[in-house]
């Protein structure tokens, strides 16, 4: 269980979470400019293709770098805007809420290195898939699992539309949760085409989130004493 530990420091600016969201609005929105033809290089070139990696034994040791680098630009590629914006709006209330404790390298940490091992466990999976694996889903379901092992009780601020007016409101933080799962089946039922790869990737993303805090929580209490 983390111990939480008043903070002396003044509480900063989520830099790390906001340049994600924008690295992830500035690709999508230079590859939706882009021709249709384009635009399908670009998921090939830029996500994760489970036969890539079903086909590794062998591979020359040249080719296996841009595979796993492919493993982390596939998630700042989305196929269409609803993709998009179900990762964003979690994104930046987990993110933000979690940088704070975290720090902006361990929350960069954390969403590279558990999105690119969901990827992987995605791509493992399925190995006879054929479309590439592309989005933040992974990496934000890290965060997800993160914030949750960390601050079970803790309650999240959340912007909802309440009749003309927006309204700032606080949830607890396993209502959200319960959101993010609802707003990912709906997405998987909503997309066209929907793959049933996104399931794996969704939870080794939560579980990798779970076992980055617990490794790090001494680290992040050493912090939030400083």
């Amino acid at each position: 269980m983390f111990v939480h530990v008043p903070s002396r420091r003044k509480p900063r600016a989520a830099v790390a979470t906001y340049f994600l969201v924008a690295l992830c609005i500035a690709m999508f929105v230079v590859w939706s400019t882009q021709a249709p033809e384009l635009r399908a290089r670009w998921v090939n070139m830029l996500g994760v293709m489970p036969s890539d990696w079903a086909n590794l034994p062998g591979v020359a040791s040249s080719a296996i770098v841009p595979r796993i680098l492919r493993l982390a630009s596939a998630l700042f590629v989305h196929a269409d805007g609803l993709h998009l914006i179900g990762n964003l709006v979690f994104l930046l209330v987990f993110g933000a809420s979690a940088e704070k404790p975290l720090g902006a390298s361990r929350l960069l940490a954390l969403f590279l290195l558990c999105g690119m091992t969901a990827n992987l466990v995605g791509a493992l999976w399925f190995p006879a898939g054929t479309a590439p694996i592309i989005g933040a889903s992974g990496a934000v379901s890290a965060l997800v699992g993160a914030y949750a092992t960390l601050f079970p009780r803790s309650r999240l601020g959340l912007m909802l539309p309440l009749g003309a007016f927006f309204e700032f409101v606080r949830m607890p933080a396993y209502s959200l949760i319960g959101l993010w799962v609802l707003v990912q089946a709906l997405m998987f039922v909503l997309t066209p085409g929907g793959s049933p790869v996104a399931w794996p990737v969704h939870l080794a993303g939560f579980a990798c989130g779970v076992v980055y805090a617990l490794l790090s929580r001494n680290a992040i209490a050493r912090r939030l004493r400083n």
